[in-house]
């Protein structure tokens, strides 16, 4: 009664991924055979760890594993408009001639395309978007580099990393304030991925990758400009935020960083370049504030934003879209306002009654953005918030239906037939009142019920999170 319409299936991708594997298990195999010869020899693997690691990148096996993970990333193209579920069909005709590239040190890297992506809080983050195959190679290179550099990272580097996460930085933030740090120096470093020095990351890579091909191909990925109005400009400094190496080479250079809170004893937890260092005192926290700047500008020549940096109550503070609150004497976690503004923000979008959308398609929409949104947030103790903005969407729902019935005839006729007398029908449909005030009217909630939304697809923030915190 509501709405109706077909929502579109998933397309499967295990023929296609069965297909490339076979691809690259048949070609460039003699390529990559010294790197599998060396696999299997257990004296030798030490060894290719540091000399020999081009041959792993680009082994049928790696580069298959790469294939898929940029499969299910999905994304958007880069500045050759190659699309991802166009790379199957570039790998069965060329991966032979891709691989021997990477190997002779042939191969260039295209530019990244320039994407501005706006924050909520005004000015905009700056993207790189590599191409596809830049990003199967990118991929392949992040995945073997993972090997030789996470197991020697600090416990306390939670971003980027297998088998880690933010609820497990969450949840160490949460232990040491409990623990008697109540206060908080919260840096943000300014621009991180546009200002990395190169000379200085390709120093700490140098430091253990001995193979000087791998180096070479990193340094041109760190070269390859971006495409701005058709021209191409060089990077001096930083590395395109969006490619798959990206967060592994940012990990790389900050270990330095936690490295050196680690020798001074101090208690921190970092998320990418979103790091937070918890002490006793506000005197102790402006003194490491400080000392940790100077480190910062002077050996990693990195920029601390003054202004969005601070010594404060971590229940004052933003760790994650996270903030905390005592409760009896501990620290618990909330979700900060600005996350909650962020995703009402993505709920008017979807919302917009101004936007013409199938209306089953509008819930599949909202249902990936809440599904997700409590996914993460779920730490959080937030009920009786999420029943507010369950009432405020339902609204919104209401009025989008409202305006659908554009036609006093067709309103009378659905009115009437949701269970209105004809007299009471009859006055609603000729209303001018907007459809704002419509949607919160007793009529539309007699008739457009939550059972009836919940019947066509509509899942709450409330219900959702309710199961996640029994399960």
């Amino acid at each position: 009664m509501i709405y109706s319409g077909n929502t579109n299936k998933r397309q499967k991708i295990s023929k296609e991924s069965k297909t490339v594997e076979v691809e690259l298990e048949t070609q460039g195999k003699q390529n990559a055979s010294s790197g599998l010869t060396a696999l299997s020899n257990s004296k030798a693997k030490s060894e290719m760890d540091t000399e020999n690691l081009l041959e792993r990148i680009v082994s049928k096996r790696n580069l298959y594993e790469a294939y898929k993970r940029v499969k299910k990333n999905k994304g958007s193209h880069g500045v050759d408009g190659m699309r991802v579920d166009e790379l199957l069909p570039f790998l069965q005709e060329n991966v032979s001639s891709l691989i021997s590239n990477l190997l002779n040190g042939e191969y260039k890297p295209q530019p990244v395309r320039r994407v501005e992506i706006p924050k909520p809080n005004g000015g905009v983050r700056l993207l790189g978007i590599p191409t596809v195959v830049d990003r199967l190679i990118q991929q392949a290179i992040a995945q073997i580099l993972n090997e030789v550099f996470d197991k020697e990272f600090s416990e306390n580097s939670y971003g980027f990393r297998p088998k880690r996460s933010a609820h497990m930085a969450l949840k160490q933030a949460q232990m040491y304030i409990n623990e008697g740090n109540r206060y908080v120096v919260d840096m943000d470093l300014e621009k991180f991925f546009d200002t990395v020095n190169h000379d200085i990351l390709m120093s700490l890579l140098a430091r253990k990758v001995k193979d000087k091909r791998v180096l070479k191909l990193i340094r041109k990925y760190l070269n390859s400009g971006i495409m701005l109005n058709g021209v191409i400009v060089k990077l001096e400094d930083g590395t395109p935020q969006g490619g798959p190496l990206s967060p592994l080479l940012s990990n790389i250079l900050l270990d330095e960083l936690d490295k050196e809170l680690e020798k001074r004893g101090h208690k921190f937890c970092r998320y990418a370049d979103d790091a937070n260092i918890y002490v006793k005192s506000k005197r102790s926290g402006i003194r490491v504030l400080e000392s940790i700047t100077k480190f910062l500008e002077k050996k990693l020549r990195l920029k601390v934003n003054v202004e969005k940096s601070a010594v404060s109550s971590p229940m004052k503070r933003k760790f994650l879209g996270y903030s905390f609150y005592y409760c009896r004497g501990s620290a618990r976690f909330r979700v900060h306002n600005k996350s909650y503004e962020r995703l009402k923000e993505k709920i008017r979008k979807i919302t917009n009654r101004n936007v013409s959308m199938n209306f089953n398609f509008r819930l599949k929409k909202l249902k990936e953005i809440t599904t997700g949104w409590v996914n993460y947030y779920k730490l959080a103790d937030m009920g009786n918030k999420l029943e507010e903005i369950d009432k405020w969407i339902r609204r919104r729902l209401r009025a989008c239906i409202w305006k659908t019935w554009k036609k006093t005839k067709t309103r009378f006729k659905n009115l009437n037939k949701l269970g209105i007398p004809k007299h009471k029908a009859l006055e609603y449909a000729n209303t001018r009142k907007g459809h704002w005030r419509i949607s919160g009217s007793p009529i539309l909630n007699k008739t457009i019920t939550n059972q009836r939304l919940i019947n066509h697809g509509f899942k709450s923030l409330s219900s959702q999170y309710k199961k996640i915190r029994l399960s």
